[in-house]
């Protein structure tokens, strides 16, 4: 029998992390919570090393997503994936910022060719980034796929500002973590 449903979740503990009165003004902020969920999932075994979050225009966080490839039988179930689809669903809006508000994603480390993709299409205004795509082939197994060569020019062009190296050196120590402890999520 085909299945009429998908079903994904976040870990129990998300909860304890994420205080949705906060708000969170400056890039620092936002990357810094997208690290702590990177960091928490890896701690719990629940997925690997990226974490995401959705913030609106007063920096109040409407989504989050961690990396749950592995526990959902997902290959889509990236954290930035799962971050935009809770704030799609939380939202009633496929596309965002489609009424005229702002959105903006901060997350762990570079989207791959997938978050990427999706990241044109999901109606935020700005991208927050930690670590590199590199840093995460150098300190992981994990392979992020192909980018345009322009990528960031490429977003830019579609009205979203990219930040990159924000807190670069913290996401890079929980993949750094995450790749020397032997898990593979």
């Amino acid at each position: 029998m085909l299945r009429m449903q998908i079903h994904l979740t976040l870990p129990p503990w998300i909860g304890d992390v994420v205080d949705e009165q906060q708000r969170y003004v400056t890039d620092e902020e936002r990357v810094g919570l997208a690290i702590e969920l990177s960091r928490r999932n890896i701690e719990h075994a629940h997925g690997g090393p990226f974490g995401a979050a959705v913030f609106n225009a007063e920096g109040r966080v409407v989504s989050v997503g961690v990396n749950r490839v592995v526990p959902q039988t997902c290959s889509v179930a990236h954290a930035e994936m799962m971050a935009y689809m809770t704030a799609q669903q939380r939202l009633a809006a496929f596309r965002l910022n489609q009424d005229g508000g702002r959105y903006t994603l901060a997350t762990s480390a570079q989207p791959c060719c997938q978050c990427y993709g999706a990241t044109v299409w999901a109606g935020v205004d700005e991208l927050l980034i930690g670590a590199r795509a590199g840093d995460v082939e150098a300190l992981t197994e994990f392979d992020e796929g192909p980018l345009p060569t322009d990528w960031v020019g490429e977003l830019e062009r579609r009205g979203i500002a990219v930040r990159r190296d924000i807190l670069r050196e913290q996401a890079r120590g929980v993949l750094a973590a995450y790749g020397q402890s032997g898990q593979h999520y």
